[in-house]
């Protein structure tokens, strides 16, 4: 059995969490703290999250009063893989576009000059922005077929119980 610490590295590092990680978008918590599914564009560097937004963004203020954050990154097709992460968000503003933002934006599906549109106009915007790095302290890997959801788990271990008694 793999100890709490080892399932930090090992989880995002099966075949599945690299799919799910090097997709374009995560949903994190609103600015006042209620679960809600905001999406956002991230990068994975291999061991930390790291999403990308304006320096008046509503998440920040709320992100310095509980730097605590839940990550989901999904699919959509049936059944859906989901990988789940925790960590601490740690907001570092910068002069000009973060490489990662633009990085961010690499998977959606753009003509050479749409790409090009639109860092033009990403870089006529932003002054500046915020990095927020999320290193997980916890993941867990949801695909429907190895791991389920532990209330899923829980019920299949009952089934196996009833069927053996």
């Amino acid at each position: 059995m793999h100890g709490y610490s080892d399932e930090i590295t090992e989880v995002p590092n099966r075949p599945i969490s690299r799919d799910l990680l090097a997709r374009d978008l995560t949903r994190h918590v609103a600015r006042d703290g209620t679960p809600r599914n905001i999406p956002i564009g991230f990068t994975w560097n291999g061991s930390e999250i790291v999403m990308c937004t304006t320096k008046n963004a509503p998440k920040l203020p709320a992100l310095r009063t509980n730097p605590t954050v839940a990550l989901t990154i999904d699919t959509e097709e049936h059944p859906p893989k989901i990988l789940l992460i925790r960590g601490r968000a740690e907001p570092d503003v910068v002069d000009g576009i973060p490489d990662e933002y633009l990085e961010a934006g690499g998977t959606y599906r753009m003509t050479p000059e749409q790409r090009a549109d639109w860092e033009a106009e990403v870089r006529s915007l932003y002054d500046g922005m915020v990095r927020i790095v999320v290193t997980p302290t916890w993941a867990k890997l949801i695909d429907f077929e190895a791991t389920l959801p532990s209330a899923v788990e829980e019920l299949v271990r009952q089934r196996e119980e009833r069927r053996r008694a």
